[in-house]
């Protein structure tokens, strides 16, 4: 699962797009409701705990856009020009109109130790939803996932129930999608795109989108909390990234069958495959890489050569 240890200060990033991505997501919720932010009774204590530490988080890492005034209970956000009295609305809502990143809670079910989906914020899944996943326990959840219940219900259950609240981790889940879907509920017509290799569709189209992931114990209400938020990066990209093409063209030719049917990339395939082996091909011309490397992961995964360079350049520095 390619689990790593996480940075608490790094927990909740902004970005460029979080204007952008705050509408989109009050839109989504205007239009689906129930289908993206849900919460069961008992989940009360821990919706109100993960409210308080985001927006705690969000002031101590971003003071000049983010102030709590704890007197008279308002939230003020700078980006936004919106003011949020924090007493009067549902904590899952507050978050909702400041944080743009996806929140799952998960309570310990006292009869049977397992833990259950109670609450969520989650407006970036595809395939699925809060209202169709709500109420399920961890295995239930994850049933569509290869291999689940054989090689890793046990001990998923197992770690969730000894988690401490020191130690949180995090992953990044990776798929190849046409254009950037972020809200794709079962029956979309965006699912429909995956049916088909269109010829119509280019590289320019293609793109890596990476759910990344983070897991944590809240300390109050014992709440395990998984986050996530969906990053787009064209495939284009990866011309001008070393290693990165030879790397992807193996997962794709040789992943696992049944895990590459589930993360359903095929229908990217007929462009990214040709383009990946071009840029390949490219960076061995340039020198970038060698002819006869042996593929496999970087010594300093998930960076490639050079990305510090190309990250100043693109924050403009």
């Amino acid at each position: 699962m390619s689990l790593m240890k996480m940075d608490p200060d790094y927990w909740l990033e902004l970005e460029n797009t979080y204007v952008k991505r705050i509408r989109q997501r009050e839109e989504l919720f205007a239009k689906h409701g129930e289908a993206v932010l849900q919460s069961l009774p008992g989940s009360e204590m821990a919706c109100k705990e993960l409210m308080e530490m985001c927006l705690q988080f969000l002031c101590a890492r971003y003071p000049h856009y983010f102030r709590l005034d704890t007197e008279k209970m308002m939230f003020y956000n700078r980006i936004l020009n919106t003011e949020t009295h924090i007493k009067s609305m549902p904590p899952l809502h507050v978050i909702l109109q400041n944080i743009p990143e996806d929140f799952g809670i998960m309570l310990r079910d006292p009869e049977t130790g397992l833990y259950c989906f109670r609450a969520g914020l989650i407006c970036s899944s595809l395939g699925w939803n809060v209202g169709t996943k709500i109420g399920m326990k961890l295995h239930e959840i994850h049933q569509p996932i290869p291999d689940y219940k054989e090689k890793m219900q046990f001990s998923m259950d197992r770690y969730f129930a000894k988690k401490p609240t020191d130690k949180p981790i995090q992953r990044g889940s990776w798929g190849l999608e046409i254009d950037e879907p972020l809200f794709m509920p079962p029956g979309d017509p965006h699912e429909k795109l995956r049916d088909v290799q269109d010829p119509e569709y280019d590289i320019s189209r293609c793109n890596l989108r990476v759910d990344w992931q983070t897991l944590r114990r809240l300390p109050l209400s014992a709440a395990v909390i998984f986050n996530f938020k969906a990053l787009f990066t064209p495939v284009e990209n990866f011309r001008n990234e070393p290693y990165i093409p030879s790397l992807c063209l193996k997962v794709l030719r040789e992943g696992k069958k049944n895990l590459m049917e589930y993360k359903n990339t095929w229908h990217t395939e007929h462009c990214v495959i040709p383009a990946l082996e071009a840029y390949e091909q490219e960076q061995v011309a340039k020198g970038l890489i060698p002819k006869d490397w042996d593929v496999h992961t970087l010594d300093d995964a998930p960076f490639y050569p050079g990305w510090e360079e190309m990250w100043h350049e693109a924050q403009g520095f």
